[in-house]
């Protein structure tokens, strides 16, 4: 019982400490710790029993872990972004998406602008920064209320494009070591439940935004809202897609290199798993640094925000991971995963239940799938689970509650990059990236039941 009360208090001081602003390195560690003190672990190796677990190297082996897995997808991915940025375009895409759509269908030009980016493989923290601008000046035209920007922007990120077939994005990719699978597993359900919870979540946006208008909300402007991107300046639109064409290019390349008639002779005969990505996402730097070659000056400062850039969201995302890892050392945890497991019916139920709980806990989608997959992958595998369903079911899953208000992304997002606060902006943002994957959720459950 003690345990349980202190793994809740784990959680939920970890989520007060972020909404109060206190850095996730700080936060992380602390609430880690209040979860070993109701549990019973050790504080330092010295004090434990021999081949007991301790809080400061079990919190350490988490961090590190992800770390060495995943950093050179975090650091290209996030040079890639900044390539695409400073070259403009990336404004230069999503301007050409918003100026198609205009002010007239505003939330859905932004959210647009943000899919497609993401998709492309540009890290969700640059595809904000880089829609921001234009947000702002489109929310400005359409007098709607500026506190739906955070939403617009995380809905276009981390829903429908973050965890669906063949995105690049690392949510999408975790699973597949454990599996077996590729980026595409389940693709035919990944493309339904993707349409359902785009048009889903756009027209329960849309409804947000007409009742605070019919309330009397308007875009409030500030002193600090920067200009509009001078679109003479920018790469053209067509030539600043083809940065993102080439890393979904190379990606499915890389992961079925069979289907080019290249495997065994330039390619492996298998595909490269989560490896395919550093491929996809190099040749991507490859191609924005071709078409931003009118500014290679400014970009040689790419690559430095790029490479500092990246460890400070890796080592964010390492801090929630960390958390898990010393979260799962207690009593409690053990118990509730067992519990998960010994659900009857559908082994997918279990895997879904299990994997949105953790990445809750943490989170982090990324790090929630890291310390639930070793779990629960072996169990679920060897009680019969398709593998494809079982990566599509982890993927989508760990997209709902990892959003709750101590995630980072949503931190940045909201208080960062928008300046506006978790009571004006956080309401929406769960509406959409919390309630509307869960929704996802359960309809991916049912096909796969069904079909």
């Amino acid at each position: 019982m003690l345990s349980a009360i202190g793994l809740a208090a784990g959680l939920a001081l970890l989520i007060w400490l972020t909404i109060r602003g206190v850095h996730i390195l700080i936060a992380a560690p602390v609430a880690a710790a209040l979860v070993v003190a109701t549990s019973g672990i050790a504080w330092a190796p010295p004090l434990a029993a021999e081949g007991a677990p301790d809080y400061m190297t079990s919190y350490m082996a988490g961090f590190t872990r992800f770390f060495a897995d995943w950093f050179f997808m975090f650091l290209l991915g996030a040079i890639f972004g900044e390539i695409m940025g400073a070259s403009g375009a990336a404004a230069s895409v999503a301007h050409w998406v918003i100026s198609r759509l205009g002010s007239r269908h505003a939330v859905l030009a932004v959210v647009a602008a943000c899919a497609v980016l993401t998709y492309g493989g540009v890290s969700v923290f640059i595809v904000a920064f880089s829609v921001y601008a234009l947000a702002v000046h489109l929310f400005r035209e359409a007098d709607i209320p500026r506190r739906f920007i955070p939403a617009a922007l995380a809905f276009g990120s981390v829903t429908f494009t973050m965890t669906s077939a063949g995105s690049p994005e690392i949510q999408n990719l975790i699973p597949m070591p454990f599996l077996g699978t590729n980026a595409y597993a389940a693709w035919e359900v990944s493309l339904v439940v993707a349409l359902l919870m785009a048009v889903a979540g756009h027209f329960w946006l849309q409804w947000m935004v007409k009742r605070a208008l019919a309330r009397g909300e308007r875009f409030e402007p500030r002193e600090s809202d920067d200009a509009p991107p001078d679109t003479s300046d920018m790469p053209h639109p067509l030539l600043s897609l083809l940065p993102l064409a080439v890393v979904l290019g190379t990606f499915l390349i890389l992961q079925f290199p069979e289907a080019t008639g290249l495997a065994g002779i330039l390619l492996p005969a298998q595909s490269l798993d989560k490896w395919a990505l550093v491929g996809a996402l190099g040749a991507g730097v490859v191609a924005a640094l071709l078409v931003g070659w009118r500014k290679l000056r400014d970009l040689g400062g790419a690559f430095s925000r790029g490479a500092a850039g990246s460890v400070v969201a890796i080592t964010n995302t390492c801090a929630v991971v960390g958390f898990g890892a010393v979260a799962q050392l207690s009593p409690a945890f053990g118990q509730a995963l067992q519990m998960v497991q010994a659900l009857p019916g559908d082994p997918l139920i279990g895997a879904a239940i299990a994997v949105t709980v953790i990445a809750g806990l943490t989170g982090s989608a990324s790090g929630g799938q890291t310390i639930a997959l070793p779990l629960i992958a072996p169990h679920y595998l060897a009680e019969g689970a398709n593998p494809e369903e079982l990566h599509r079911v982890v993927a989508i899953s760990s997209g709902a509650l990892d959003s709750l208000p101590h995630n980072g992304y949503v931190v940045t997002t909201i208080r960062a990059i928008c300046g506006e606060t978790h009571a004006r902006a956080y309401p929406a943002v769960a509406a959409l990236t919390v309630v509307v994957p869960a929704g996802g959720l359960v309809v991916a459950l049912i096909l796969f039941g069904i079909f």
